[in-house]
């Protein structure tokens, strides 16, 4: 690594709180090499939403860190040494080879585009809202009278980083809603210490404008994970 910080693809020192995110999320940031394999007991221990996620990964264009539970870090160093072999390579290495692992676009900002507020917050238990807001803990709303038309989650993965979710009803759509509400609630993330986080599929080119004007910018970095997640028990 040419940085300690990891550098981003334009030579600037990424931003403190993404390294810290990291280094928490994963269990090691940055990579050593060009795949670090973390064994962090964290990935057999409940997320943010109470599931277990035994793989997370990040890549930069520099290196790339997978976190898996320790018990199984051997075996996938021993599977992979690239990250482009890891959706193939991780289901067996994992001792899961029904699941099945997926490669996301991740985005993060500490600068989000100053764009006009366009919701307000309220708890996840307010009247009319859509199922997929209930687990968060703060959502950021967009009313049209009485009726929902945008919203956005907040996956509070640690104190560095927080997530992002966004959904706009269909009849809605179009309006640039989703990346307001993106950037508001990105100003109220980094207000707060941490830096905002943005995932989405590669192929959803709608999402990846939203980032983008919300002050999401594509750094080339990438997210890993397997589907379905771990069964925490009782």
């Amino acid at each position: 690594m040419a940085d300690v910080m990891g550098p981003r693809r334009d030579g600037a020192a990424l931003d403190r709180r993404l390294v810290a995110f990291l280094r928490e999320w994963l269990g090691q940031w940055p990579p050593t090499e060009r795949l670090t394999v973390a064994g962090d007991p964290a990935r057999t221990r409940p997320a943010w939403d109470g599931v277990v996620r035994d793989v997370l990964g990040v890549a930069s264009p520099d290196g790339a860190v997978v976190s898996v539970p320790p018990d199984r870090a051997d075996a996938v160093r021993a599977a992979a040494d690239l990250w482009s072999h890891l959706p193939r390579v991780l289901p067996d290495a994992m001792g899961r080879p029904e699941a099945g692992a997926f490669v996301g676009t991740f985005r993060w900002t500490t600068t989000p585009t100053d764009l006009p507020d366009a919701g307000v917050w309220v708890p996840p238990s307010e009247p009319g809202l859509p199922e997929w807001l209930t687990p968060f803990g703060e959502v950021l709303v967009v009313f049209d009278g009485a009726r929902y038309a945008a919203g956005v989650g907040l996956k509070q993965h640690n104190r560095y980083g927080v997530e992002l979710a966004v959904g706009t009803d269909p009849d809605y759509r179009g309006r640039g809603l989703a990346a307001r509400l993106c950037a508001q609630a990105a100003r109220h993330i980094v207000a707060g210490g941490a830096a905002a986080i943005y995932l989405h599929d590669p192929a959803n080119v709608a999402s990846g404008r939203t980032g983008a004007a919300a002050g999401f910018p594509d750094e080339g970095w990438q997210v890993l994970g397997m589907t379905p997640p771990v069964d925490p028990g009782p």
